[in-house]
């Protein structure tokens, strides 16, 4: 036989036995990915894509809280039926709750999840502190699911990018999620207490001042009323038990204030008088979180739950942690600058117009209203004599409301293409109006618009346009023709793009306050 004709077998040889290893390749990989989910790992290193789904399993399963899926529900039913309701009106909106195991802070877990049992929460925010690596910014679980023995949870891809923004600060990071007890422990409760709810776990650790305001103002503008914030921390670690009660009670009161500069100042006081306790509250900066979302919002009713430590369990006093439940109740309003924060935005936007045409210069502003500290969206309308002479906006910023109004005066004044900039002269009878804009909500359906009461966005691909609710007002339009107007107008789109599927809709609320004319 030549050596030509030998080649041939040896590379037909060759090819069916690549042939034959691929087709096994394929068969064990569908075996793996058919795999029960019962036998699915749960190392806490584990984060596995399931359909192109990330899932967190779950990580403390078996230490904090029993792996065993009966055994755990026997024993959180037990700890929810021992706790009884606290008599009250309104509805919770944020809890402050310990995460240590079960079997030591469960009962306490309890309390305060015994409050919101069968409540129609649709959203729940899960804030706690790393302990297991340190990092400079709030690591958000931004999409997938997390897996605990009692199911899976969805995590709210939605609400989590309102909440991620474009800010690298407050940035979507699974990583420092995957071993953390101290949400987990949390979600098992949720899961035995509320019928359907999504989740956005949210970890800080080194967070800086800035941060924990910049985390607390957006959280503070996306909880609305089917959302609950929960705040997961522990109280003491390691006095005796007298000490313990005595520290945890103060830090408790601090909490009941709802005033942040307070907590942070009585615990400097502990830390200087009580060396020998390692922390009075271990998650105290996601605790500050909480207390500067509830005053943003206006919520003041805060209750006590419950305290113990855990000398109530082991009966060792010589080296106890403390556990707390708190509550806080409120209404979630629609967002509405109050009179003063409103007169202090129009001042704001006055002396930066003035500065800006004048000097070319935009001065600093150092706000007495809270609420101008919100990361809110605004546009500022600038007419003259009535007529229009500038509009430009900014929508879910990564600043503060006052800075963005400053930036879309400068805007208005100088960079809308349809006008020459704002001159010196004719400053004295330039009129400033001012929207300022909750989060944007996507729409199913052209028909969900409120027409005068929603602003409306339509987007296709890198071509957007926006109509204030005012618009309908101002030009008498019906549905239709304002969002023709809009797509065709404001869009460059066809008059008819709010029909087409292709075509994301979205709507928002403003408040509108111009100079002599601010609202009540």
């Amino acid at each position: 036989m030549s050596t030509g004709s030998k080649i041939i077998p040896i590379v037909m040889f060759l090819f069916i036995n690549l042939v034959l290893i691929g087709v096994a390749t394929v068969i064990l990989l569908s075996r793996k990915d058919n795999t029960p989910s019962s036998q699915t790992p749960t190392s806490p290193e584990v984060t596995s894509i399931v359909q192109e789904r990330m899932v967190r399993q779950a990580a403390v399963a078996g230490s904090f809280y029993p792996k065993n899926v009966d055994e755990l529900s026997n024993q959180l039913d037990a700890f929810l039926n021992k706790a009884d309701k606290v008599a009250g009106d309104g509805t919770y909106r944020i809890l402050f709750v310990p995460h240590a195991g079960i079997e030591y802070s469960g009962q306490m877990a309890a309390r305060a999840f015994k409050q919101i049992k069968g409540e129609n929460y649709k959203k729940v925010i899960l804030l706690g502190v790393s302990h297991q690596v340190y990092f400079d910014h709030a690591a958000i679980y931004a999409e997938g699911s997390w897996q605990t023995p009692l199911g899976e949870v969805e995590v709210n891809k939605t609400l989590a990018q309102a909440l991620v923004g474009t800010d690298q600060n407050i940035r979507a990071d699974v990583n420092p999620h995957q071993k953390e007890h101290s949400l987990e422990v949390e979600l098992i409760f949720l899961q035995k207490t509320l019928p359907d709810f999504t989740i956005v776990p949210i970890l800080i650790s080194n967070a800086s001042d800035q941060l924990i305001t910049d985390l607390a103002y957006r959280i503070a503008a996306n909880l609305d009323e089917e959302t609950l914030l929960v705040v997961s921390t522990d109280l003491s670690h390691y006095p005796t038990e007298e000490t313990a009660r005595k520290v945890d009670n103060q830090t408790i009161n601090a909490i009941l204030s709802g005033n942040q500069p307070q907590f942070v100042s009585v615990l400097a006081k502990l830390n200087a008088e009580y060396s020998e306790v390692d922390t009075f509250a271990c998650a105290s900066k996601a605790v500050e979180v909480g207390l500067i979302v509830s005053e943003a919002l206006g919520f003041t009713d805060f209750s006590k739950l419950g305290y113990e430590n855990s000398a109530n369990i082991t009966g060792d006093t010589e080296r106890v942690v403390g556990y707390g439940a708190i509550g806080v109740r409120g209404e979630v309003k629609p967002f509405i600058l109050s009179e003063s924060a409103q007169k202090e935005s129009l001042e704001i936007t006055r002396i930066t117009l003035e500065s800006y045409v004048n000097t070319g210069k935009i001065p600093d502003f150092n706000p007495e209203s809270l609420q101008l500290q919100l990361p809110l969206g605004a546009f500022v309308t600038l007419k003259k004599q009535g007529e229009l002479r500038g509009c430009i906006g900014e929508f879910e910023p990564n600043r503060p409301l006052y800075q963005v109004i400053q930036a879309m005066t400068v805007a208005a004044a100088s960079k809308d293409v349809r006008f020459v900039p704002v001159s010196k002269d004719e400053l004295a009878n330039i009129e400033i109006e001012v929207s300022v804009m909750t989060p944007k909500r996507k729409i199913a359906n052209w028909q969900e618009v409120n027409l005068g009461e929603d602003g409306v966005v339509v987007q296709k691909g890198t071509k957007s346009g926006t109509f204030l609710p005012q618009v309908a007002a101002d030009t008498g339009w019906k549905l239709e023709e304002f969002l023709g107007q809009l797509c065709s107008q404001k869009a460059g789109l066809p008059a008819t793009c709010y029909l087409d599927p292709d075509v994301s809709l979205y709507t928002f609320k403003a408040q509108v306050f111009e100079e002599e004319k601010v609202l009540h």
